[in-house]
């Protein structure tokens, strides 16, 4: 799979709504993954949005979350430019490259649901989220 570019979206806890209203636009698959599904299922979060996807018949990609509440939601400031894929090298090239001079606010590094994944805000203030996606067995 090639590296994916596209924007990451995050709510206040109105992430599974608004996907199901892009949903109702765009058309396609929602995919959704709750934070209990990866870990939390006895806190408040449990069926909060830890990551959601909507692919389009069109062929695009919109990502969105809920923000745990100690996160500061701030209108018109709640998206990032997501980079995924497969070719680790070509990511971590990317990730090298975007966190210089900027601010690490995750270390790329191996997360619970099995991604190397990191996020910055680079030297110019837009915030990046790498993901190397794990081989899947």
């Amino acid at each position: 799979m090639a590296s994916l570019l596209n924007p990451y979206l995050n709510f206040p806890g109105t992430a599974r709504q608004a996907m199901e209203f892009y949903e109702s636009v765009f058309g396609g698959t929602l995919s959704v993954n709750t934070f209990g599904d990866f870990g939390a299922p006895d806190t408040e979060l449990a069926d909060k949005i830890m990551h959601s996807t909507l692919e389009t018949r069109g062929g695009f990609t919109l990502m969105a979350s809920d923000l745990p509440p100690d996160m500061e939601y701030t209108p018109g400031t709640n998206i990032s430019v997501s980079l995924s894929g497969e070719d680790a090298d070509e990511l971590r090239d990317y990730w090298e490259k975007l966190s210089a001079g900027g601010l690490v606010t995750v270390p790329l590094e191996r997360q619970m649901w099995g991604d190397e994944f990191g996020s910055c805000v680079d030297r110019f203030g837009i915030p990046w989220m790498v993901d190397i996606t794990a081989p899947r067995t």
